[in-house]
């Protein structure tokens, strides 16, 4: 199994982010909408919930994630 990239979350969430803020679940939703593998949608289920004006918010809530491989 391939890790998850930062690259591969901005590319399943990018949709949540056409009117700011996102919550955890605008990510997660979107995330699903785009056809995100489950290892995705389970990163993105650990985030803490809130909001985020921008993606690069969300790699504070989601540390040791690599940019790419």
């Amino acid at each position: 199994m391939r890790p998850v990239t930062r690259k591969e979350i901005a590319r399943h969430t990018a949709d949540a982010f056409d009117y700011p803020p996102a919550t955890t679940s605008d990510l997660i939703e979107a995330a699903v909408a785009s056809g995100a593998r489950p290892e995705v949608i389970a990163v993105l289920r650990r985030l803490p919930g809130g909001t985020y004006s921008h993606l690069r918010e969300v790699w504070g809530d989601l540390p040791g994630i690599p940019v790419d491989l």
